[in-house]
C-alpha cells in the first residue's frame, strides 16, 4: 500500500489553541511591526545591523505560527562561509554543521525552552537544513527562514525563493555590511529591493534598534564609515 505522506501532501487545519502562545521573551515595538508584516505577507525581508533582533522575530513568528497549527512545519537554513572547506573539518555532516546552526537554536531555546524545541526538533516538525540541501524541494505549509541571506549568491536566492510552495512563508534575514563572500558583489541579498518594487506580498523592513551592548552600535557606525 502506498504511503499517504508525501511533500505535496494537503495539510489538514488543526484546531487552534484558544489562548496565545506564551513566549520567554517579548519583542519590543519595531519587531513587532516586522511580525506583523510577517503575518501578513509570503515573503519579508529583514534587515537590520548586527544585534538588531532579525533572526528572534523571525523564529518568534514561525514558532507562533507553528504551534498555533497554520503551518505544519518550519525550515531554517542558513549558508556556510568559511575559510576551510566542510569537506576538510572533522565528524560527519551534523558535526561539521553545528558551528554554524548553533545561533539558531539559541534562538529557538531563548524563546521557548530547550525541552520543547527538542521535542518538535525530534518530531520533525522543526526542520534546520544546511543551505545546500534546499535545492530540488517544495515546502508546503511550511514557515521557511533564511539566515544570513547576505552570504547567498544570485543565482542561490533565486533558487531558494523558488522553493516556497503554497500555504507557506519565508523569511529572508541579512545584512548587507556582513558580507562574508570572497566576492561581495555576488551577494544576492541587495537585489531584493528590486523584487519589493515589482512583486505584490514581497515586503522588507529594517530593523533599527540594537540589542547588545549600547557601545555596540557606536562601534559598527564606525566601521561602516570607513568601510563606504
Amino acid at each position: 500500500m502506498a504511503s499517504n505522506h508525501h511533500t505535496d501532501e494537503v495539510f489538514t487545519q488543526k484546531r487552534k489553541p484558544k489562548n496565545p502562545i506564551k513566549f520567554n521573551l517579548q519583542l519590543n515595538e519595531e519587531q513587532k511591526q516586522a511580525k506583523a508584516l510577517i503575518v501578513e505577507n509570503p515573503v519579508v525581508v529583514l534587515k537590520g545591523m548586527a544585534g538588531s533582533g532579525k533572526t528572534l522575530v523571525a523564529v518568534q513568528a514561525a514558532l507562533d505560527m507553528l504551534f498555533s497549527r497554520e503551518v505544519e512545519k518550519i525550515v531554517i537554513t542558513r549558508p556556510t562561509v568559511a575559510k576551510e572547506e566542510l569537506g576538510f573539518l572533522p565528524g560527519d555532516l551534523k558535526e561539521k554543521m553545528d558551528p554554524w546552526l548553533a545561533p539558531i537554536y539559541h534562538n529557538l531555546y531563548m524563546l521557548y525552552g530547550k525541552d520543547k524545541v527538542d521535542k518538535e526538533l525530534e518530531y520533525g516538525n522543526i526542520e534546520i537544513v544546511p543551505f545546500a540541501f534546499m535545492r530540488g524541494r517544495t515546502f508546503v505549509n511550511s514557515f521557511v527562514i533564511v539566515d544570513e541571506a547576505q552570504n547567498v549568491t544570485h543565482d542561490q536566492m533565486e533558487t531558494v525563493l523558488g522553493r516556497l510552495g503554497k500555504g507557506s512563508k519565508m523569511v529572508v534575514c541579512g545584512d548587507t555590511s556582513q558580507i562574508d563572500l570572497k566576492v561581495k558583489k555576488e551577494s544576492g541579498f541587495s537585489f531584493l529591493t528590486r523584487i519589493e518594487e515589482q512583486v505584490k506580498g514581497f515586503k522588507i523592513i529594517t530593523l533599527k534598534a540594537n540589542h547588545r551592548h549600547e557601545i555596540v552600535a557606536p562601534v559598527l557606525k564606525v566601521y561602516e564609515h570607513y568601510r563606504d
